[in-house]
């Protein structure tokens, strides 16, 4: 017959208050990092959808660079991506084709004197119709 040892199940006392605090911070680093950075990769992701829904736009390759920018700051204005430079596009002609780079970077503080840099660089070769 096995005796139940009640003295055993007495010590088991679960996570230690250090435990739960460690466990607390870690968690609270890691929502405050989703929180600060999560925007800026969706304004990346809805900067590179408006891009990429400019393949096969009508008249896309008889445009100058100057209306492909003013293009591409509409759909941005659209899509409500607010904190993004135009500057940081560059639109160049090469035959019938339209090529646009995207260099950009987010500087993003974290807390107190932490802060984060987020580099972005895409290339598109769109051709219209």
């Amino acid at each position: 017959m096995k005796k139940n040892n009640l003295s055993t199940m007495g010590r088991q006392g679960g996570a230690s208050v250090l435990t739960i605090l460690i466990m607390v911070l870690f968690f609270g680093s890691l929502l405050t990092l989703v929180v600060k950075l999560g925007p800026v990769y969706i304004d990346d992701i809805t900067i590179q959808e408006a891009l990429e829904s400019l393949d096969g736009t009508e008249g896309l390759s008889t445009m100058g660079p100057a209306q492909v920018l003013t293009l591409i700051n509409k759909r941005l204005s659209v899509n409500n991506v607010r904190g993004f430079d135009p500057k940081h596009i560059s639109v160049e002609k090469n035959g019938e084709f339209v090529v646009i780079k995207v260099d950009y970077e987010v500087r993003n503080n974290l807390f107190s004197n932490v802060d984060t840099v987020i580099h972005f660089k895409h290339e598109y070769e769109l051709k219209g119709k």
